[in-house]
C-alpha cells in the first residue's frame, strides 16, 4: 500500500510538472510570436523608408541628368562648329599650297625646257667646234698651245674694216695728173687690224674671199670728173667714175676678190679727177672677209 501510495504521489508530481511545463512553453510561444510581429512591423517600416529614399534619389537623379544632357549637347554643337571652321581653314590652306606647288611645277618645267635648249645649243657648238678642229687636222684632245693657236686663227678670220677720207671739215683731193693712192684716215672699224690708216692699204691676213666697196662724192665741173679705182696688188679691178658739169656727183662700185695671205688692196684717185669728203663722210672705202679658203 505504501508503495502504491508513493507511486501515486510520484505520478501526480509528474503530471503537475508536465502541466507547468506546458504552460511555460505556451507562454514562450506567445512571447516569441509577439516579438516576431514586432520584427515584421519594423522590417516593413525599414523597407518603406528605403523605397521612399530610392524614389527620392531616382527623382533627383532624373532632375539632375536632364540639365547635364543639354549641357553635353551644347558642348558637342560648339565642338562641331569649331571643327567646321578648322576644316574650312585647312581646306583653304590646302588649296593655297596646291596653287603654290602648281606654280613651282610650272616654273620648274619652264626651267627644264630652257636648260634643254641651252644643252642643245652647247651640244651644237661642241659639234661645230669638233668639226672645225677636224678641218684643221687636229683632234678634240688639244694641248694649251694648240688651243691658243686655234684661237689665234679664229681671230684672224674676223676681218672687217671701213674708213672715210676725213674726220671733220670739208676737203677736196685732186685733180692730179697721175693716179695716186688715197689714204682713208678716219676709221670706223678695223677688226683684225688688216687695214693700215697710215698708208691706205689693206693686207689679207688669211686666204679667202673678201668683198670691197667704194663710195665717191664730188662736185660737178665741165673739165674735171669725179672718179677713183680699186686695185689688187698692181692690178686694176674696178672704177667708180662720173662726170657732169654742175651739181654734186655721187658714184660707187665694189667687187669680191680671192686673196692669198699678204695680198694688198687699195684705192687710187683717177688721173686728172677729184673727190670730196666732209664731216658727213661721203667718200668711203670698206671691206670684209666673206669666208676663208
Amino acid at each position: 500500500m505504501k508503495i502504491c501510495g508513493s507511486l501515486l504521489v510520484l505520478l501526480c508530481c509528474c503530471l503537475a510538472e508536465t502541466q507547468l511545463g506546458g504552460e511555460t512553453v505556451s507562454g514562450d510561444d506567445i512571447t516569441h510570436q509577439g516579438h516576431h510581429g514586432e520584427a515584421e512591423t519594423r522590417q516593413k517600416e525599414v523597407m518603406g523608408a528605403a523605397q521612399r529614399t530610392e524614389a527620392a534619389a531616382t527623382a533627383c537623379t532624373e532632375q539632375t541628368c536632364q540639365p547635364d544632357i543639354h549641357t553635353v549637347l551644347r558642348e558637342m554643337s560648339t565642338l562641331v562648329a569649331e571643327q567646321r571652321v578648322e576644316l574650312r581653314h585647312t581646306k583653304t590652306q590646302m588649296e593655297a599650297m596646291e596653287t603654290r606647288l602648281t606654280d613651282r611645277l610650272k616654273a620648274s618645267e619652264k626651267t627644264v625646257v630652257e636648260h634643254k635648249v641651252v644643252i642643245q645649243e652647247l651640244k651644237k657648238k661642241q659639234v661645230e667646234q669638233a668639226a672645225a678642229v677636224a678641218a684643221v687636222g687636229g683632234s678634240v684632245d688639244l694641248t694649251g698651245s694648240q688651243v691658243k693657236e686655234l684661237w689665234r686663227e679664229r681671230e684672224e678670220r674676223r676681218v672687217s674694216f671701213s674708213a672715210s677720207l676725213v674726220a671733220s671739215g670739208v676737203e677736196t683731193f685732186g685733180p692730179i695728173s697721175k693716179p695716186t693712192t688715197l689714204i682713208y684716215r678716219h676709221v670706223f672699224t678695223n677688226t683684225g687690224n688688216a687695214y693700215n690708216p697710215n698708208t691706205g692699204v689693206f693686207t689679207a691676213p688669211v686666204r679667202g674671199v673678201y668683198h670691197f666697196v667704194v663710195f665717191v662724192h664730188g662736185f660737178g665741173h665741165a673739165s674735171t670728173p669725179t672718179g677713183l679705182s680699186l686695185h689688187k696688188n698692181e692690178e686694176h679691178v674696178v672704177v667708180a667714175y662720173s662726170h657732169q658739169s654742175n651739181y654734186r656727183v655721187d658714184t660707187s662700185n665694189g667687187a669680191s676678190l680671192l686673196l692669198e695671205v699678204g695680198d694688198v688692196v687699195y684705192v687710187k684717185l683717177w688721173a686728172d679727177a677729184w673727190v670730196v669728203d666732209s664731216y658727213n663722210h661721203h667718200t668711203t672705202f670698206s671691206g670684209h672677209l666673206l669666208f676663208p679658203m
